[in-house]
């Protein structure tokens, strides 16, 4: 018999996917059948999978070491180097994300931020990737060639407060993107977007239909230029390539976007600078009033600053930014 103690960063999530993530080479359907002929019982009573695990709960495996070892696959962890970390306390941590590198992997040979992150937090003893603890997790995606902020929750307690204000849209987030022609006047775009899977794009319909999502952006210009303008964008909704959809609808392509993006502005843009990805840049993230224990973070901001190639296009251009995000 194998007995585990359930500490404060696993407290708070379901028994089920704890010893799924525990036994990782177990099928789901053969741990809720030991859960049912009560082989693994949770403070020695029979449990059924759905149970909230609190701190210093006990789950008791009524099972062979062999049979455990044997449901227990060895996590290695494979990364060139550390996240750029921009905030980090004991149960969040908020990173800045380099255009080019993949949020979470899709191909078991990429290298991702989720893959630094690990790397990190095993490194410095925060994680133990052979073990039965929360695995740290990344709550918000950006695109391989968009830059800046990603959030990221260390421990059980991290994760859920982080989606939570994600999902109830109380975190407020700010990009940079830099559009081609003469952006002046703010505006509010609200529609649908529907994802074409076969292009792998989103694509503006005239109304509700089914497969597409609501979407909501508030666009603000900040610098006007010759021939393109630096706009501040608010995040309402957060849909795949809502941004860079919108706004190229909009008749304001992202400046370096090869889906969305103008076709010629991008050449003229490469030759003179050597750009391959769109200029659109997570540049902040601001908390609102937040519950115990995590109040701290009330009205705090995190700023990403401005990726190199993205400086250097707008010295070109003449655009100076003032603030903290050069």
């Amino acid at each position: 018999m194998r007995e585990l103690t359930v500490t404060s960063r696993d407290a708070g999530q379901r028994l089920d996917k704890y010893l799924n993530k525990y036994l990782n080479k177990a099928p789901r359907s053969l741990i809720y059948r030991m859960l049912r002929k009560k082989n693994i019982k949770l403070n020695g009573k029979k449990a059924s999978g759905p149970e909230i695990l609190a701190e210093q709960d006990h789950i008791q495996l009524f099972l062979a070491e062999e049979t455990i070892n044997g449901w227990m696959e060895t996590v290695r962890l494979t990364a060139s180097r550390y996240p750029d970390i921009l905030y980090e306390d004991e149960h969040i941590v908020v990173l800045n994300k380099p255009e080019g590198l993949l949020t979470q992997r899709a191909a078991p040979q990429d290298e991702s931020l989720v893959d630094q992150l690990l790397y990190y937090l095993a490194d410095q003893g925060q994680y133990d990737p052979g073990g039965s603890g929360c695995k740290p997790s990344v709550c918000n995606r950006l695109d391989r060639n968009t830059s800046g902020l990603v959030l990221a929750g260390k421990d059980q307690p991290g994760l859920q407060f982080l989606s939570k204000l994600l999902r109830d849209r109380e975190l407020d987030k700010y990009y940079l993107c830099l559009v081609a022609g003469s952006f002046i006047k703010s505006i509010r775009l609200q529609g649908y977007l529907k994802k074409d899977r076969q292009g792998n794009r989103a694509v503006p319909t005239d109304g509700e239909c089914q497969g597409a999502d609501f979407v909501d952006t508030e666009f603000e210009p900040v610098v006007q230029g010759g021939r393109c303008s630096l706009v501040r964008v608010r995040l309402i909704t957060g849909k795949s390539h809502q941004i860079r959809s919108q706004i190229a609808a909009a008749g304001y392509p992202v400046v370096g976007d090869p889906k969305y993006g103008d076709k010629n502005v991008n050449q003229e843009f490469r030759n003179l600078y050597g750009l391959r990805c769109q200029l659109l840049h997570s540049a902040e993230v601001v908390f609102p009033k937040c519950p115990e224990p995590f109040s701290y973070l009330s009205e705090s901001r995190v700023r990403a600053p401005l990726p190199k190639q993205f400086a250097k296009v707008l010295k070109g251009e003449h655009i100076y930014v003032e603030g903290n995000y050069d």
